[in-house]
């Protein structure tokens, strides 16, 4: 597999993370026939920031993932950074729901960071040694 193609593997599988997230916001608001907002209602506030805190960090990943993709870093990079960003973001979500402090919302959190930052690193490195 191509690089390229494990960043649209990735892609692919975040996109439909998403679409999960927001079927489950869709889901609770009929339930609770909230049409707008969360109606101060705790658990649709909590699964409308599980799908906006996914969302808020899911398009960086993916813009990262393609762009090291095309600037030359090797499938197994892509897996590794793809594999862990989606797992962190799948640990997340149910942490959202769960009495703080748990470990999967800071598990889910670390593992949304560490491959984000990975990424700007391995992002900056392949400009530093191409100039």
């Amino acid at each position: 597999m191509s690089a390229l193609h494990a960043a649209g593997l990735w892609s692919a599988l975040l996109i439909l993370l998403l679409v999960a997230l927001s079927i489950r916001v869709m889901l609770g608001r009929r339930r609770l026939r909230i049409a707008f907002g969360d109606g101060k209602a705790g658990e649709l506030a909590t699964r409308s920031r599980a799908f906006g805190n996914a969302a808020e960090y899911t398009p960086l990943m993916i813009g990262a993932l393609i762009l090291l993709a095309q600037m030359g870093a090797g499938a197994v990079e892509i897996h590794a950074l793809g594999g862990a960003f989606l797992a962190g973001r799948v640990l997340h979500a149910p942490g959202m729901a769960m009495k703080p402090p748990n470990l999967p919302r800071a598990l889910g959190m670390i593992l949304t960071w560490i491959p984000l930052i990975a990424a700007a690193g391995l992002i900056l490195f392949a400009i530093w040694v191409s100039d």
